[in-house]
């Protein structure tokens, strides 16, 4: 099994609270490819990160966290 060091654990959590859905990322311009990176804990670049905290509402501390 590999083990990564970027969860994105986070980021679900911060969106259930938030009632952020995974339509809603789509909608705000996050494509299906980068959404599977992040379901696969896959690097993101700092503006798609950017973007996510845009479209959710947060900041990088409530999407990202390194183990």
């Amino acid at each position: 099994m590999v083990s990564h060091i970027i969860s994105y654990e986070p980021m679900w959590k911060t969106m259930e609270r938030l009632n952020v859905t995974q339509y809603q990322l789509l909608k705000g311009g996050l494509d299906n490819k980068t959404l599977d990176s992040i379901k696969k804990n896959k690097n993101i670049t700092l503006l798609t990160l950017e973007k996510l905290c845009k479209i959710i509402g947060c900041t990088p501390n409530d999407i990202v966290e390194f183990k």
